[in-house]
């Protein structure tokens, strides 16, 4: 499974469904039944071929799963994220008597717990997208979620892979310095993290090389071309000529999932509005740029920037983690 599959996806040939294979036609011929393909399963049923019926819409737009397989997926989030940390908490708590309250302070003071139940649910989310596109469908994993080469153009502003991730880096900046007019800043759940030198490495490592792959196949992957199709597709019906809609689906996805993105960091961040409104323009930022160049990659690489300046200024910030800040 490559990340870089360049191959494009099938391409749709016409009247294929009105032309009979002649393996088939001779069933038919024969009179025996003839199997029905594998659609029976409501994630399958919802994986239609939208490109057929919106032929206007960009590639990067041509989807291959609708609002059910949507609604199918959130379910399965919120209960396997349930789940695992109902299952974290039992085992932490095995053949222990403890109060609620000597519950969360245990929990509170491992952040092996919060890191690893974070990962253990991102590889639980990427293994239900694989099943159901790549092994239900057959579809090239990488590709039909938007992982494409980033072609740098100068002329349109589109530029090379280091441009992004360099601007991820100034965002970073950005973001820390607007975050030092909210008020309780220091009080949000995500600081206990950087109390204590184990949960501030396993933070940062989390966030550098697991969060911006997970969360941009997620949101910018799967859920901008969800959001930005159908609603291309309502403008349409409205009336709307082709560009008209294109603009119009393209402008809701992004501010949709770029909410949705921020309101997600929201219990890390005690919700925290003032924070949570800049983490929601971060992410209309990734967003807009994986709309602008047609390929996660480009938001990816915003991503990684971003992060890994919050790494990096941690680092110096506490001298390689050795000088944490005091404990309350």
């Amino acid at each position: 499974m490559s990340l870089f599959d360049d191959n494009p996806l099938k391409p749709l040939e016409p009247n294929i469904d009105s032309e009979p294979l002649e393996s088939d036609a001779a069933a038919l011929s024969s009179g025996e039944p003839v199997s029905a393909p594998l659609g029976g399963d409501p994630i399958s049923f919802a994986a239609a071929t939208p490109c057929k019926e919106k032929p206007f819409l960009p590639e990067d737009l041509c989807i291959s799963w609708s609002w059910v397989h949507l609604i199918v997926f959130l379910i399965f989030g919120f209960s396997s994220l349930l789940i695992v940390q109902v299952g974290a908490v039992l085992l932490l708590s095995a053949n222990k008597h403890l109060t609620q309250k000597q519950l969360q302070q245990m929990i509170e003071s491992k952040p092996q717990f919060l890191v690893g139940t974070n990962v253990l649910w991102y590889a639980l989310l990427f293994l239900f997208l694989y099943m159901t596109l790549a092994v239900l469908r057959g579809l090239p994993f990488w590709r039909s979620l938007g992982w494409k080469r980033l072609r740098s153009d100068p002329t349109t502003g589109k530029g090379s892979p280091w441009m992004y991730f360099l601007s991820g880096c100034g965002l970073a900046i950005f973001v820390a310095l607007a975050s030092s007019r909210v008020k309780n800043v220091d009080h949000v759940p995500i600081q206990e993290l950087f109390k204590s030198r184990t949960g501030a490495m396993l933070l940062m490592a989390m966030a550098v090389f697991v969060a911006p792959l997970v969360e941009e196949t997620v949101f910018r992957g799967y859920l901008y071309p969800l959001f930005a199709s159908k609603f291309s597709g309502l403008a349409q019906n409205a009336g709307a000529d082709p560009p008209g809609a294109i603009r119009f689906g393209t402008f809701v996805g992004i501010v949709i999932t770029g909410t949705l993105f921020g309101l997600m960091h929201g219990a890390q961040l005690g919700w925290t509005w003032g924070l949570v409104g800049l983490l929601t323009l971060v992410g209309i930022i990734f967003t807009f740029a994986r709309a602008w160049t047609g390929t996660v990659l480009a938001s990816f690489l915003l991503h990684l920037g971003y992060n890994s300046m919050i790494a990096i200024t941690s680092i110096i910030a506490t001298k390689g983690f050795t000088q944490m800040p005091p404990s309350p």
